[in-house]
């Protein structure tokens, strides 16, 4: 439908606690001269049935899906749709646009309920991570902590403020300040104030957004959204990329926002799980043929704040039912695991989107055949890593080597001659 609509430019218009009292000119008229005043029940309810002669209705549940029909429906009509603060953060001003296009909107933004915190907090808007848990896991917030730095939480509900406390309790950061402020810019505004650990206020209202102030425990492993996390922090049967290696791999993969990453052979899940966590728009696929891996992966991915990442079985069954589009060809693809699988390379590079990475990594001397020959005919760096730990030794310490491991990066492009494929 993007694009199709031949009414006049939809309002979108943004509407505070505050209410009608809060709103310019501009977004009165367009509230008071719509045919069709569309939003959810409590936005609908500020404004004053004076003011509004048009038709009003209240956004079914679940919304998207039902939004193509509903302008359908009212093609052609004015239309005015409500939105807490700014549509165009975090807000339905985003997704219409996306449905419309944005030549067929007329948004009329309000402050967001970030910038009113920060404006309470005395913080600098452009300073502060925002994380929205509104549809979306609360460990999504996992990988944004870090030891003194502040960040902003949209609420769900009423209950997410004394759910983050836990959270952050759980994970190492139970000395935080937590602020919650809620009805921000509306005659009912208030603000609670507390640390993480203690925290027993009870639920309060569900118009909310949360400030955090971390303050990490010392003894807690740190994460960061750095490759090369401390193995210790993945549970599992001992099938893991060690983090030297993990970090020296990522590297070669080169995640940047957006992209989607195939991990296969995924063991405990930590490519994957890093991959993901260097930015909140990466995504991956892991593939991991064995059962009480899979639950690992999924387990591993929750408790590192990467909930969303999808486990697939063994990769050949499944790739052999999954024909690649345009829009699903993965960005990088990483093979830890199953090299020595007949044609798994080849439907993997087949796979493997134009001017997309792929990282094998190698272990056994047939494995490590294998990357010579694929590097013969695809070109692309090959490495040897050999990475030795310190380990006590009686009253001494000594060098514990690890296995050492053999990785191919290839970028795939168009070449006359294959062999000149040379990208690192």
């Amino acid at each position: 439908m993007t694009g199709s609509w031949s009414g006049p430019p939809v309002a979108v218009v943004g509407i505070g606690a505050d209410g009608w009292d809060g709103l310019g000119r501009a977004a009165r008229e367009a509230i008071a001269t719509a045919e069709v005043l569309f939003g959810s029940a409590r936005q609908i309810s500020l404004v004053p049935e004076r003011d509004s002669v048009g038709e009003r209705v209240v956004w079914p549940s679940p919304l998207v899906p039902a939004l193509p029909g509903l302008f359908e429906r009212y093609a052609g009509a004015r239309v005015c749709v409500l939105a807490s603060g700014d549509p165009m953060f975090y807000g339905i001003g985003v997704t219409l646009a996306r449905l419309l296009g944005a030549e067929a909107l007329r948004v009329l933004p309000q402050p967001s309920s970030v910038s009113l915190a920060c404006a309470r907090l005395g913080w600098g808007v452009a300073e502060t991570p925002v994380i929205s848990v509104v549809g979306r896991a609360l460990e999504t917030v996992i990988p944004e902590l870090v030891d003194g730095r502040r960040v902003l939480v949209l609420s769900a509900d009423e209950h997410t403020p004394g759910r983050l406390a836990e959270l952050l309790g759980r994970n190492g950061f139970g000395n935080s300040a937590v602020t919650v402020l809620e009805q921000l810019g509306g005659p009912a505004e208030h603000v609670e104030a507390g640390i993480a650990e203690q925290w027993q206020r009870p639920a309060g209202d569900p118009l909310n957004i949360v400030a955090i102030e971390c303050v990490a425990d010392p003894d807690h492993l740190r994460a960061t959204r750095l490759p090369g996390l401390p193995d210790e922090l993945f549970t599992g049967d001992g099938q893991l990329t060690k983090h030297e290696v993990r970090a020296l791999t990522l590297t070669a993969l080169a995640p940047a926002p957006g992209e989607l990453l195939w991990d296969i052979g995924g063991g405990s899940g930590s490519i994957a799980i890093e991959w993901c966590r260097t930015h909140p728009t990466c995504r991956a696929i892991t593939f991991e043929r064995l059962e009480h891996r899979r639950k690992q992966i999924a387990d591993n991915a929750a408790a590192l704040g990467v909930p969303n990442i999808v486990v697939r079985g063994e990769a050949a069954a499944e790739l052999r039912q999954t024909a690649a589009s345009q829009s699903s060809a993965p960005d990088a693809i990483f093979i830890g695991g199953g090299l020595t699988q007949p044609g798994l390379f080849e439907t993997c590079w087949a796979q493997l989107r134009q001017g997309g990475r792929l990282v094998v990594n190698a272990v056994t001397a047939e494995s490590e055949s294998l990357l010579l020959s694929w590097a013969a005919a695809h070109g692309g760096t090959l490495r040897k890593f050999q990475i030795y730990r310190a380990e006590p030794l009686g009253s001494f310490t000594t060098w514990r080597p690890q296995l050492p491991v053999t990785q191919l990066s290839v970028v795939k492009l168009h070449r006359a001659n294959p062999q000149n494929e040379v990208h690192e």
